[in-house]
C-alpha cells in the first residue's frame, strides 16, 4: 500500500522579487488588531506550548528554514488584514524561499509549473482545484477541497478524514461538509498562524466533470451508490455531447446535488475519480414545498431512505469528524455579511452554496480503473499492475504528509511562520482499513 511519506530534506532555491512592491496596507478592523496568539479558550495550553517550543527549538536541524521577520506575513494576507494586488506573484516569491529538496519518489510540482497551472485558470472558465491539509488549533486536522467555478470564486468542502484511496476499504464513505465560498487566490495559500493553524497544499491541479452513470442491472448493493454499482454500469450522458466548459458542468452538477469528479493532480493517481452526492434529507437549502399527497410523499421518503442506505458504511466515523470541524466552519470572527452570503469578501456565491450541508464522497472505482472479481468480490486494477487503477493509498495526517509545492511538513510550515512549538488539537486518526 502506497503511503505519502518522504524523509527530511534541506532548503533549495530563492528569488529576488520584492514583495513590498506588490502590496498596500489597509486599516485593520478592531476585531483583528489583537496580537497573534492562541485564542482565549486555549489559554490553558500556553504553558504546554511554551515548553514544547523550547524542546522544538533544541531539536530543529540545521536544514530548517529561519522564520520570516519581514512584513507582510502570509498569515496577515490570508486573514485579509493586508491587501495585495498580485496574489500569485506574492505567494510565488514567498514559497520559493522556503522550498525543501524533495525526497525520493515524492510527488512534487515545481514553482514555475505551479505558477503556470494557476495562471491557466485565471479566467471565467477556469477549472482549478486544491486540497489543503488544515491543522486547526480548535477543530484539529481535516482536509479542504476547493473547486473553482468562476473567475474569482471556489466552492469548498471540509473533508474530515481526507479523500478515499482504497477501493476495498471497509469504510467506503467520507463526509464532506459544505463551507464558505472562497476566493480563487485562496488556492495559493500555504501558511500558518495561531488563530487558524497551518494550511499545507496537499494536492493541486485541474478537474473534469464526468457525465452521471446509470446502472443497467437494477438496484445497487448496500456498499455502493447508484453510480458505483458494478463493472457493468454503463455511462450515459443526460445531455448530448457538447463543448461546455468544465466549470459550467460543475455548476450544473452541483445544483443537481450530484457531482462525478475526476481530479488531475500532482499527488493523486491518474484518472482518480470520486462522486459527491447530497442526500435529499440533508438538502436544507432547497425551497420548501407543501406535500401534495401522502402516498406520493411516502414513496419519496422510501426512495430517499434507499439512496441514503447506499452510503451508510463509514458514515458513523464521518459524523464524529464533522463535529471536529464545527468550530472551523462557523467561526466567531466572520462578519454578518459573510454569514448572510456564505461567501468571504471578494468572492461571489452565485451557485447557491449553503453552509454546512453534509455531502457524501465515494471513490468511483470503475472510473478510476478498477474492476470487480466475480469470485471474491474484490476490486482489482483493470488490465495489469502497470495498467489502469492505482496502488491503494492512505491519508495519514500532519506528521507524514508533505506539501506538493514546497515539500514541507505541517510543523515546518508553522516553524517558518514563527510558530515554533505550536500545539494544535491532537487525536486525529485516519481511516486505515
Amino acid at each position: 500500500m502506497h503511503i505519502f511519506d518522504t524523509p527530511e530534506a534541506g532548503l533549495v532555491g530563492s528569488t529576488n522579487v520584492t514583495a513590498s512592491k506588490l502590496l498596500t496596507q489597509i486599516p485593520m478592523p478592531s476585531t483583528l488588531t489583537r496580537d497573534i496568539s492562541p485564542p482565549p479558550r486555549l489559554s490553558k495550553r500556553r504553558k504546554t506550548s511554551e515548553a514544547a517550543a523550547s524542546a522544538s527549538n533544541a531539536q530543529r536541524n540545521e536544514n530548517d528554514v529561519p522564520s520570516f521577520t519581514a512584513e507582510p506575513r502570509l498569515a496577515a494576507v490570508e486573514a485579509g488584514r493586508t491587501k495585495i494586488e498580485a496574489h500569485l506573484a506574492y505567494f510565488k516569491e514567498r514559497l520559493s524561499q522556503i522550498c525543501r529538496a524533495p525526497g525520493k519518489d515524492m510527488a512534487l510540482i515545481s514553482i514555475e509549473d505551479w505558477t503556470s497551472l494557476y495562471e491557466a485558470s485565471e479566467h471565467e472558465y477556469g477549472n482549478h482545484f486544491v486540497v489543503h491539509q488544515h491543522n486547526h488549533p480548535i477543530s484539529g486536522v481535516h482536509y479542504d477541497l476547493r473547486l473553482q467555478f468562476s473567475k474569482s470564486s471556489s466552492m469548498s468542502f471540509a473533508v474530515p478524514k481526507g479523500l478515499p484511496g482504497n477501493p476495498n476499504s471497509k469504510s467506503l464513505g467520507r463526509m464532506a461538509i459544505e463551507t464558505r465560498v472562497h476566493n480563487l487566490w485562496n488556492h495559493l495559500i500555504e501558511a500558518a498562524s495561531a488563530r487558524t493553524g497551518s494550511l499545507l497544499i496537499w494536492d493541486t491541479g485541474t478537474y473534469k466533470v464526468l457525465p452521471r452513470k446509470k446502472s443497467m442491472e437494477g438496484p445497487s448493493s448496500p456498499q455502493t451508490t447508484d453510480d458505483d454499482s458494478d463493472t457493468d454500469a454503463k455511462v450515459t450522458a443526460s445531455k448530448p455531447p457538447n463543448t461546455e466548459a468544465e466549470n459550467t458542468k460543475l455548476i450544473e452538477a452541483f445544483q443537481s446535488r450530484y457531482i462525478r469528479l475526476r481530479l488531475n493532480g500532482v499527488r493523486l493517481p491518474k484518472n482518480y475519480t470520486i462522486t459527491l452526492r447530497l442526500p435529499s434529507a440533508n438538502d436544507f437549502g432547497k425551497p420548501w414545498q407543501a406535500p401534495k399527497r401522502r402516498q406520493r410523499s411516502l414513496k419519496a421518503s422510501n426512495a430517499a431512505q434507499s439512496n441514503d442506505s447506499e452510503v451508510e458504511e463509514g458514515v458513523g466515523e464521518a459524523d464524529v469528524a464533522q463535529e471536529e470541524v464545527q468550530d472551523d466552519i462557523d467561526t466567531d470572527e466572520e462578519d454578518a455579511q459573510t454569514r448572510l452570503n456564505n461567501a468571504y469578501p471578494g468572492s461571489i456565491n452565485s451557485i447557491g452554496s449553503v453552509h454546512q450541508r453534509k455531502w457524501f464522497i465515494l471513490l468511483d472505482r470503475a472510473s478510476s480503473g478498477f474492476i470487480q472479481e466475480k469470485e471474491t468480490g474484490k476490486w482489482v486494477r483493470r488490465g495489469s499492475k502497470d495498467g489502469e487503477g492505482f496502488e491503494p493509498f492512505l491519508v495519514r495526517g500532519r506528521e507524514f504528509e508533505r506539501s506538493v509545492v514546497t515539500a514541507r511538513l505541517a510543523r515546518q510550515v508553522e516553524n517558518d511562520e514563527g510558530m515554533q512549538g505550536y500545539v494544535g488539537r491532537s487525536g486525529w486518526i485516519g481511516i486505515t482499513r
